[in-house]
């Protein structure tokens, strides 16, 4: 029996795929590439745009017609999508889908699978914790680990405290026997996910050991306890709220083994669009952020997030977004478009009323920034040495990412995969460092 799965959207929905993985190879299935010639297809759905959601209908419409040739396959839709349909209208777009039920309820799939088909045998023993099964992982080198999902925040413009629900946090005990695992099969890299991860809360704190130098925030604790696990290279998490990114947790950014890059949303300049989003910061609270970031480690690289023609953004509020960018000099910035969505307080409370025309073109005021400026900040890596975690290969090329997660180019071979090689630098683009291993 073969099963293929289709992930939408973001880290921690990847995550996700891995532990249905992990559930359905426990059943004696197989993995293919492709849908035709599966016996079960599952969707990890995304919520977050409304694009996100209309790429669910369109899958399951091409999966209908597979569907009438292969009549007993088993299409199951779970994710973030059925975590905030409550009233089923969601599910009502969708064509012959046999399971839909949240991310959280995984941990009944063999017994619905078994009961549509049962020449699917359930799995024994299954975890109560969906987030307690270990990941099947696709590479060898890199892994995401789940410190914590659902969210508390309740930004306006957001489906995550519904889809996901309010925010649990594992215990440092998984936490830590998950990534020693990874570490004694030869991982050497790991990105910790969590909404908000860094307002990480320890179940079981008394397990963080007498000398860690973190006295108040359990996430800074966290990363020291990981930064002396044996084998692991590489640390990176996302992603922080500027609420709770206080000086331990910009101190521990300092800790050896983190990676020289920072992914932290802002979402707007303007304090009244803010306070609109319910995002609790103001613009002067995040700037003197990455001040004190830039301060303890001047070459940080740094990422955020902007959403463009949010319900009542003037243009003289997005020109302070636009400040805000060129004061905190971002690397790189996803930035989005506005889209409401249907449940979230911002769709209950405001209009939707900035035009597309308008979005789209703040939305591209901000990428032509982001593109130039990028490239003039990467030119200071000419003539430098980065260190690079191998992870692609193709016609004498490998490529991978820096400390400060800057994409690189340089001429090698398929053994060096998985590998961290030191690069010299002869040029840079906005999007790309290219270079010479040193050897």
């Amino acid at each position: 029996m073969n099963y293929h799965i289709i992930t939408l959207g973001c880290q921690m929905n990847k995550n996700d795929s891995e532990r249905i993985a992990t559930i359905l190879n426990g059943m004696g299935m197989e993995s293919i590439d492709t849908p035709d010639h599966a016996d079960v297809v599952i969707i990890n759905t995304c919520s977050v745009r409304q694009a996100a959601e209309d790429r669910v209908s369109g899958l399951t419409k091409n999966l209908e017609k597979i569907k009438k040739q292969k009549p007993d396959l088993i299409v199951v839709v779970t994710g973030c999508l059925p975590g905030r349909d409550d009233n089923g209208l969601l599910k009502e777009r969708l064509h012959h889908v046999d399971l839909y039920f949240p991310i959280h309820e995984i941990i009944h799939l063999p017994q619905r699978l078994s009961e549509l088909n049962p020449a699917l045998r359930p799995m024994d023993d299954l975890e109560k914790d969906y987030l307690a099964l270990r990941p099947t992982l696709d590479n060898t080198f890199q892994a995401f680990v789940t410190i914590q999902t659902g969210c508390n925040q309740f930004c306006t413009y957001c489906v995550v405290p519904y889809a996901r629900g309010r925010e649990i946090n594992r215990t440092v005990a998984d936490i830590l026997a998950e990534i020693k695992d990874l570490a004694s099969r030869g991982y050497i890299e790991i990105t910790l996910l969590g909404q908000i991860v860094n307002h990480y809360i320890a179940p079981d704190r008394e397990l963080f050991l007498a000398d860690n130098p973190y006295k108040e925030n359990d996430f800074a604790k966290l990363l020291w306890e990981i930064n002396k696990i044996e084998g692991i290279e590489r640390i990176h998490f996302t992603a922080p709220h500027p609420l709770y990114m206080d000086d331990e947790v910009i101190d521990a950014l300092t800790l050896p083994k983190q990676l020289n890059f920072l992914h932290i949303p802002v979402q707007s300049g303007n304090n009244e669009i803010l306070k609109n989003m319910n995002r609790k910061h103001t613009r002067e609270d995040f700037i003197e952020i990455i001040e004190k970031i830039r301060k303890k480690i001047p070459d940080m690289a740094i990422g955020t997030d902007i959403i463009v023609g949010f319900s009542g953004e003037t243009n003289a509020q997005f020109e302070e977004t636009v400040d805000l960018y060129k004061q905190c000099d971002f690397d790189i910035s996803y930035n989005a478009q506005y889209s409401t969505r249907s449940g979230t307080l911002a769709d209950k409370q405001f209009a939707d009323d900035v035009e597309k025309k308008e979005k789209k073109r703040r939305w591209q005021v901000l990428q032509d920034h982001m593109g130039k400026r990028t490239e003039e900040k990467n030119q200071i890596y000419v003539g430098k040495t980065v260190s690079v975690l191998v992870d692609t290969y193709k016609n004498g090329r490998c490529g991978g990412n820096s400390r400060e997660m800057k994409r690189v180019d340089f001429a090698g071979d398929a053994a060096l995969i998985g590998t961290i090689v030191h690069v010299d630098i002869y040029k840079a683009g906005a999007w790309m460092l290219w270079g010479k291993a040193c050897i």
